[in-house]
């Protein structure tokens, strides 16, 4: 990934920003946004093609997270660039005074980053080797409660392939189905083993794969190559990035965090990870802020 100077120094202007969102939204040449036609025409007057088969005028943005924006195309790639480099994530307070912004502006931006970032997921369940799988409880303190409150935290439930990828989802409990349901969306049949912890709830993983545990419980952290800690790690992280940038985070928008650290640590060594996400982001359709603010179903 180029440093932030180089990517200054690139996409200095919006006509540099245009250019690679074109290549990248249409590597095969433009086509309308309406009729997929390939017969486009651009205008010199504004910053648009014009179909010639259905008379469409449309942007590069049209359609995209970037919908409508009246934001300068230079501060979205360093928005961008600073939330795929920042390895425990940017708060919008941040992004506001970075790109000189009001807040408001810099949240939505975030969010609609965020949904890029989760756009497009491996289907299936696709971790094969030596798999981890944790639960961990997420939330801040609530003020007047006592220590065991869990009125406002909420569990997320990863699961790491050892120098591979992760998955992460936030899920309502951590009974029996819900954590074996999450271990079967993820975890390949051919997985080599899985290892837990001693929560009860993983009793019958064995029937499907290999199944070690280590118990926390009684202090065992690791118990020959059986451990957790790949997944502790990745908790680590995220509650760093909750405490340090976000400082809190509602339900309501959890699984777009989990989506942006999810997107991070899997491409932790892929050097265009800000360009795969630039392809995202023009790949993924709008978020209007109306979506973005209504109330969870």
């Amino acid at each position: 990934m180029p440093s932030l100077l180089e990517l200054i120094d690139t996409y200095n202007c919006d006509d540099a920003c245009r250019e690679l969102l074109v290549d990248l939204r249409w590597p095969h040449g433009i086509a309308c946004v309406r009729c997929g036609s390939t017969s486009v025409s651009a205008l010199t007057t504004r910053t648009v093609f014009d179909c010639n088969d259905c008379s469409h005028q449309f942007s590069v943005t049209a359609g995209t997270i970037m919908h409508d924006t009246h934001l300068p195309l230079r501060k979205w790639f360093v928005a961008i660039y600073l939330m795929c480099e920042s390895k425990k994530g940017v708060s919008a307070k941040q992004l506001e005074r970075v790109l000189d912004v009001a807040y408001q502006t810099a949240w939505y931006l975030s969010h609609r980053i965020r949904k890029a970032m989760a756009n497009n997921p491996l289907e299936g369940p696709t971790l094969v080797g030596v798999v981890e799988v944790d639960e961990t409880l997420v939330g801040g303190k609530a003020k007047g409660k006592g220590h065991g409150y869990r009125g406002n935290k909420f569990w997320v439930a990863g699961a790491i392939q050892r120098d591979g990828q992760v998955r992460l989802e936030h899920v309502p409990n951590i009974k029996k189905g819900t954590l074996q349901g999450f271990i079967g969306r993820n975890v390949s049949p051919d997985a080599e083993a899985v290892y837990t912890d001693e929560l009860r709830s993983y009793i019958g993983v064995g029937d499907t794969w290999e199944h070690h545990s280590v118990n926390h419980g009684c202090e065992q952290w690791v118990g020959g190559g059986v451990h957790t800690n790949s997944i502790e790690g990745v908790w680590s992280l995220f509650k760093r990035s909750l405490m340090g940038s976000f400082h809190k985070v509602s339900i309501k928008h959890i699984d777009r965090y989990l989506s942006e650290l999810e997107w991070r640590f899997n491409n932790r060594d892929n050097p265009r990870i800000f360009i795969d996400t630039l392809r995202r982001i023009v790949t993924t359709g709008a978020m209007p802020y109306a979506e973005l603010t209504a109330d969870a179903a």
